[in-house]
Formats: C-alpha cells, structure tokens, sequence
C-alpha cells in the first residue's frame, strides 16, 4: 500500500465537475486527489494570423500555477513565461488538438485555459484530462447552434502520469511520490488507444524496455477509467446537472 492507502495501480479520487464558470463556453472544475485545475475554453471567431484564409481552425491551450497553489507562494508570470509552463502549455494544446477536426472547426479558435488552483501532482496530465471536457463542452454548444457539424470531435483525450518509486512502478503520483520517483513519466492516449504523447524521464537510474512496457500497459489501464470519467461529466452536463 502507498503512504495514501492507494494500491499501486490506483488513480486518486478523480472529480470532474463541469459548468464551473458561467461564462466560458467550456468550464470544469478537474479534481485529481489533492491537485485541482480549472478549465475553461473560450471559442473566439478568429484564427491566429498564420491560419487565417487556410478554412481551418485552431486549438490552444494556457496554463498557470495560482500563487498559493503550491506549498511556497508561486509568483506571477508576469515578465514572460518560464520554461517549464512553455512546454506545458504547448503539451496541452499539442493532445486537445489531436481531439478536433480542425478543417470542421472552420475559422475560428478554441482557448483552453488551465489555471492550477492547488498543486499536488500530475496538474499537466490533470490540464489534458479536464481540458478535453471543457473543449468538448465549447464545440457542442457550436454544433447546437449549427455553426459547426457534429463531427468536429473526433476522439476524447485524457492523461495520466506514473513513475517509479522505491523500484515500484506507481500510477497516478501525487507530489511526495514524484518528488521521490527515480523516474516518471506523462502519457497521453486517444479514446482509441493511440498514443499522443509519451514523456518519460530518468532522475536517479536509466529504466529498460521492460519497465517502459511496463509504464505504457498501467498507463493504458488508467487512461480508461479517466475516459468513462470524462464521457460520465459529458453526460451530466447534458442532463443540466453538474
């Protein structure tokens, strides 16, 4: 058993709650453990000035750890990006694109903000999982008002980050697993099992191929249950209840 009681191939308690915000077109509140994201779409009718007279669309994503997300205030980016949250973002816009068909979506752009309201582990992989229903939330609003054809959304997208702690192969790491982990990793899938996006990083010992399948078949079970998670927030959203 892990320090929270978990076994080793179990997701903390994962919460998804959608219309969070009344005013974006896809809101939801995602809930892994202790880490929470609030993810909110915004669809604006123009496309970056690179895309334009191309009949395609465009989707983005932001994010941004809260200055008391983390156990130390975070401060605010507000000289530039670091690093780290470039290559989140563009993470996370690199799998939610991989859900739409762009050249459906037509001229207009989809941004999907992640803002980390509390840190505990995993808030990339927590972005994808939550972002993808916010951006499914803001292209069925699209498809009610027949602005766009219902085939827009081709597959859901979600993530989840493992490592190995101790010489144990661990899913769904919170921050004092990962902190600890001689190797962790951040996998993205489709709905149909493809693969996205696959982050894999030693920081005390090389791992092998064994261990790498390893990561990707644990990677692929987790992965399941967040999509029927997602598809079961879907539904409530469109019952009308949250």
């Amino acid at each position: 058993m892990r320090h929270d009681g978990r076994a080793w191939n179990e997701l903390r308690p994962v919460r998804l709650t959608p219309g969070f915000v009344e005013y974006a077109e896809g809101s939801v509140l995602v809930e892994f453990g202790g880490t929470r994201v609030l993810c909110n779409a915004t669809v604006e009718p123009t496309v970056p000035a690179w895309r334009q007279g191309s009949g395609a669309g465009w989707v983005t994503a932001e994010y941004a750890l809260l200055p008391r997300s983390t156990q130390r205030r975070t401060r605010r980016e507000r000289m530039g990006l670091r690093g780290r949250t470039h290559e989140i973002q563009r993470l996370i816009g690199r799998c939610l694109r991989l859900a739409v068909d762009l050249d459906l979506l037509g001229e207009r752009q989809v941004i999907v903000d992640c803002d980390v309201l509390q840190a505990d582990g995993g808030t990339r992989t927590a972005s994808i999982t939550g972002g993808y229903v916010a951006l499914a939330l803001a292209l069925r609003d699209l498809v009610a008002r027949d602005l766009v054809p219902a085939g827009v959304l081709v597959t859901p997208v979600a993530a989840v980050s493992l490592g190995l702690v101790d010489g144990r192969l661990l899913l769904d790491l919170d921050y004092e697993e990962d902190s600890s982990a001689s190797a962790d990793f951040n996998l993205a899938m489709t709905g149909d099992g493809h693969l996205v996006e696959v982050q894999g990083t030693a920081e005390g010992a090389a791992y092998d191929r064994a261990q790498l399948d390893a990561v990707l078949d644990l990677a692929a079970e987790g992965i399941e249950r967040l999509l029927a998670l997602q598809q079961e927030a879907l539904a409530r959203a469109g019952d009308g209840g949250a």
